[in-house]
C-alpha cells in the first residue's frame, strides 16, 4: 500500500535511481540499480574532486557540530552571538564550497552538473538546505528578524542539512554494500 502510494506521488524522472519500481516497467526488479557504472566509479576514483568531497564533509560536520553548540548556547544564556553568528557564517560557507565543488565531482562522474538520476533525491534536498542557509545570511546581513529568529532560522537550516547528510551516508553505505555483495 505505501509502495502504492509513492508510486502515485513520485514524480522523479529517474525512478529506479530512486529506488523506486518504475510504474510503467511490468516486472521490475525490486533490487536497486549499483550507484556508479564501472565506467562512473574509474571516473569517481580518477578524479581529484573525490578527495575534496571527502575531505570538506567530515570539516563541514564538525563546524556544524561546534555551530549547534554555539547557538544553543547563545539560545540558552543570551552570552556568545557573535561566535554563534561566526560559526554559522563559516558553516554556510562551507556548504556553498561543498555544493560548488560537488556539482564538479558529479558532472566528471556522471556528466551532469545536478540532479544526476544516481542522487537525485539528495540533490533536490540539498536545495532546501542552500536555501535555508541562504535565508539566514540574508536575514543577518539586512538585520531581517531578530537575532532569536536569526538562530531559530539557522537551527531549521541545521535540521535540514541533517537530513541532506543523512541521505548521503545511507546512499554511499547502500553502494558500498551493493559493491561487497557483488
Amino acid at each position: 500500500m505505501l509502495d502504492r502510494l509513492i508510486n502515485a506521488v513520485d514524480s522523479c524522472p529517474y525512478g529506479m535511481a530512486s529506488g523506486r519500481k518504475h510504474k510503467h516497467v511490468a516486472g521490475a526488479a525490486n533490487s536497486r540499480p549499483p550507484l556508479y557504472t564501472a565506467e562512473e566509479k574509474a571516473r569517481r576514483d580518477a578524479t581529484p574532486w573525490t578527495l575534496v568531497q571527502g575531505i570538506l564533509a567530515p570539516v563541514q560536520f564538525l563546524v556544524f557540530m561546534v555551530s549547534v553548540g554555539l547557538v544553543i548556547r547563545y539560545l540558552g544564556s543570551g552570552e556568545g552571538l557573535a561566535w554563534a553568528e561566526g560559526s554559522i557564517v563559516l558553516k554556510t560557507s562551507l556548504l556553498y564550497t561543498i555544493m560548488i565543488t560537488g556539482c564538479i565531482w558529479e558532472h566528471e562522474v556522471y556528466g551532469k552538473y545536478l540532479f544526476a538520476p544516481a542522487f537525485f533525491w539528495e540533490d533536490v534536498f540539498s536545495m532546501l538546505v542552500l536555501a535555508l542557509h541562504t535565508a539566514y545570511l540574508a536575514a543577518l546581513f539586512t538585520g531581517w528578524g531578530d537575532t532569536h529568529f536569526q538562530m531559530w532560522l539557522a537551527l531549521a537550516a541545521y535540521a535540514a542539512y541533517v537530513i541532506n547528510a543523512t541521505q548521503f551516508v545511507l546512499k554511499l553505505r547502500a553502494a558500498r554494500l551493493q559493491a561487497e555483495a557483488a
